[in-house]
């Protein structure tokens, strides 16, 4: 993917959290190292980011999202919504981060979320900066995603080009939120007789109601935690949670190394 040279972060706060973010180690997931031993999530042991030619890892399908985070009037940190379009046969109308699925000739998941962003939203590589990669998050359906976290250089310069066979609108929230328990409520669910919480946050914007839950919201409350270094100030996920999912999946796939 070619892209024009990227231009400065503009914003001392958000160059400051760019330095910091670039030191940030995602935790090791053992389904993309299966031969390393490893604490997982709850543990919180750290490792390089993952990439899409890592050696060793089992080859699912991944996608990756894009975490656009920019600087309001009051300093507050934003980060970029969509909602999907009412005619997509997967979560139509429902709120999500950019991105989708790696295609052949990514390079990483670095590269397949900027790609997707620009696909949907119309946003220029070089109008941000990324600066890490969280650890993936892994659906019912076995698609690995993966969070790619990115800073506007320059929000001001982004105009909007909506792709209307994917997305209907763009809006922003504060990243705050996702630790707050306001707004917010949680379900317990189950998967493979794993117990799970499933979180749903409700947003007002100019008196239009927004429903942020399920993976974006998962990915909202890690990519909050990781940017602002504490935790939510509700329950983010069961004890063990992770460590089962890594082991339930694992069995489902069986031998593959």
């Amino acid at each position: 993917m070619e892209t024009s040279p990227t231009s400065p972060i503009k914003s001392l706060r958000l160059a400051h959290l760019a330095k910091q973010l670039r030191l940030y180690k995602a935790p090791i997931c053992p389904l993309d190292f299966p031969n390393e031993e490893s604490e997982v999530a709850d543990g919180r042991k750290e490792v390089a980011p993952s990439s899409l030619s890592r050696p060793g890892r089992i080859p699912f399908k991944t996608a990756a999202v894009l975490i656009c985070l920019f600087e309001d009037s009051n300093g507050d940190l934003r980060v970029i919504l969509t909602k999907r379009s009412s005619n997509l046969h997967t979560s139509p109308g429902e709120v999500s981060l950019p991105g989708g699925k790696t295609e052949e000739g990514d390079k990483d998941e670095m590269e397949t979320a900027v790609r997707e962003a620009k696909e949907e939203i119309g946003l220029q590589p070089n109008l941000v900066s990324v600066v890490t990669v969280l650890e993936p998050i892994f659906t019912k359906s076995l698609l690995r995603v993966v969070p790619v976290v990115c800073i506007f250089n320059d929000k001001d310069a982004f105009k909007p080009v909506l792709n209307p066979d994917e997305v209907e609108e763009i809006f922003d929230v504060p990243l705050e939120m996702f630790l707050k328990d306001e707004n917010r409520r949680a379900e317990d669910r189950e998967w493979q007789g794993i117990k799970y919480l499933l979180h749903f946050f409700d947003y007002t914007k100019d008196d239009t109601k927004y429903l942020i839950w399920g993976l974006t919201a998962g990915i909202l409350i890690r990519a909050a935690s990781v940017v602002y270094q504490r935790s939510p100030s509700f329950q983010e996920q069961h004890p063990g949670y992770w460590n089962s999912i890594f082991q339930k999946i694992e069995k489902l796939l069986g031998p593959c190394r």
